[in-house]
């Protein structure tokens, strides 16, 4: 009886430690935006909208289709990266470029981005292949357009709004 007992609460425990929780969007932000993008990947292309919430330990990104239908919902906390999609399946990993890529099908370095963003370096990224072009400022001399580059991918990027 007592190792029944026993293997019932190791089941519970194990139970309890494959749950996932719930990745919370940052509630204090260095920035929220809306903006713009275009992405080319292989022979595809994508153009969408982005409402991103950023804090130096999270993100919050919706990008949405230029009609405004939702597409997905990226949520960073710390090293652990959730993507939700329209239909609600939910998808993890441990960055967001392998994860976009995967859900997607093609990378977004939101991790780095956050720093090109505000005209920032982003060595990190740069030391993995990415390279940015800022194409024009707005008045404060914050980046309006920008290009980045990675083999095969390249993403442009237009602020419209900062908040």
């Amino acid at each position: 009886m007592r190792q029944l007992r026993q293997a019932a609460w190791g089941l519970v425990f194990l139970a309890c430690g494959c749950a996932q929780v719930e990745l919370r969007p940052p509630q204090a932000v260095d920035f929220d935006l809306l903006g713009r993008m275009a992405v080319r990947h292989r022979d595809e292309a994508f153009t969408g909208n982005v409402q991103w919430r950023h804090a130096a330990g999270g993100d919050e990104m919706t990008i949405s289709t230029p009609l405004g239908q939702g597409v997905a919902r990226i949520v960073r906390e710390g090293d652990a990266v959730q993507l939700t999609t329209a239909d609600g399946k939910e998808y993890r990993a441990p960055d967001s470029e392998s994860l976009t890529e995967r859900v997607l099908g093609f990378r977004l370095p939101i991790e780095g981005l956050a720093d090109w963003v505000q005209g920032k370096p982003s060595p990190a990224l740069e030391s993995r292949g990415w390279k940015v072009e800022y194409l024009s400022r707005d008045e404060q001399n914050r980046p309006q357009l920008m290009r980045m580059t990675y083999p095969g991918v390249e993403v442009r990027f237009a602020v419209t709004e900062w908040r």
